[in-house]
């Protein structure tokens, strides 16, 4: 079966998307207007869900093999980033002072700076990274504050492919039950449980709307009704909670809450009405990206966190805008090469598992 370029097309522009927000809401904190960073939101991490539903099947056995070379690249990655913070941080006592390292974090401001400095490997942030508990690495802020999504889609995966296998003919009912808990999780926040629940709740129910529309085409007459609701529902939004939503759209995302939902709902749409219908014939530079987006997602980490270092001599030299079309090509630019690099150190950690098994076995 030929390969879907759609689909990696797709990929490719929610990855871009994903560098845009977050170099519009992490180095963007000292210069973007709020405005323009909630706009940022309109393609967000929601894409890369109903991505995952398109692609999934009820093969059990291929899904938790493919989430098990995840959770291993992703174990080499941290492993990678956990000695390349810790490096810079005996460079930085070894060369210059504590105090020199003290001012570099302060660069990521107050809320990212870390107090607890030291020589020595702070190995439980490791163990605490294998385990998907992203606590900060100091000196690559961005990396661990994007992880949430990882966790989420290793559950909802899980839910997924088994819901997929076990259920195949009651996948609309529990798309129904993920979309009365995320209401009731809405309308009733005391409800709320801690944890992940109310994330799996409604990311689920897009992975599984995006299953059901797997190999299907939206009819072009639904297309303006589909728009039409979606433009209802922003109207009714600023209706009830009033004007000022518009600017608590980020704090309704974690976990996703009624207005980031109607908020996200036009990308959504825009990516089940071009399924299927835009040909995507040859690769290319998106393509590209999309084929290798789990590389590009922890590169733009790194990438996002550098270019802090840009962004403070900077912000007061040139208009806003200038500034942050500069910044995000310089972070796509970044990333590019991260990724190209982490697809090596990769390879690299897979080679020394095979070698370590092969001795093991022997």
């Amino acid at each position: 079966m030929n390969r879907d370029l759609y689909i990696d097309f797709a990929k490719g522009l929610a990855t871009l998307s994903i560098i845009f927000i977050h170099t519009a809401f992490w180095s963007g904190q000292f210069y973007i207007p709020t405005e323009i960073r909630v706009f940022s939101l309109v393609f967000d991490v929601a894409l890369f869900y109903a991505l995952s539903g398109i692609t999934s099947g009820s093969n059990i056995e291929k899904t938790f093999y493919r989430l098990l070379k995840l959770q291993i690249t992703y174990m080499i990655f941290v492993t990678f980033l956990f000695f390349l913070d810790y490096f810079f941080k005996v460079f930085g006592l070894s060369f210059f002072s504590m105090e020199w390292l003290q001012q570099f974090y302060s660069t990521f401001g107050s809320k990212y700076a870390t107090t607890n400095i030291s020589a020595d490997p702070q190995w439980q942030n490791l163990g605490n990274w294998y385990l998907h508990q992203y606590t900060n690495a100091d000196t690559f802020p961005v990396v661990m504050g994007s992880f949430w999504y990882l966790k989420v889609y290793f559950i909802l995966t899980v839910f997924g492919v088994l819901i997929l296998r076990f259920f195949p003919k009651h996948i609309n009912w529990f798309i129904g039950i993920c979309i009365a808990l995320t209401l009731i999780f809405t309308i009733c926040p005391w409800y709320y449980p801690d944890g992940q629940v109310g994330y799996v709740a409604f990311y689920l129910a897009i992975f599984l709307i995006a299953n059901r529309m797997r190999n299907k085409k939206i009819p072009t007459k639904i297309i303006p009704v589909l728009y039409g609701l979606v433009a209802a529902a922003l109207i009714w939004m600023f209706w009830y909670y009033g004007s000022e939503i518009f600017y608590k759209i980020n704090k309704n995302k974690f976990p996703p809450k009624l207005p980031y939902i109607i908020w996200s709902s036009f990308s959504l749409v825009t990516l089940f009405v071009l399924y299927n219908r835009l040909k995507i014939t040859k690769d290319n530079f998106i393509t590209f990206i999309g084929k290798n987006a789990i590389f590009f997602y922890f590169a733009q980490g790194i990438s996002s966190s550098l270019v802090y270092f840009l962004v403070v001599p900077l912000k007061e030299k040139m208009p806003w805008w200038i500034l942050m079309f500069i910044i995000y090509i310089i972070n796509i630019i970044l990333a590019f090469i991260i990724a190209n690099g982490l697809k090596k150190v990769d390879q690299l950690g897979w080679n020394v598992l095979e070698f370590l098994r092969r001795k093991t076995a022997s």
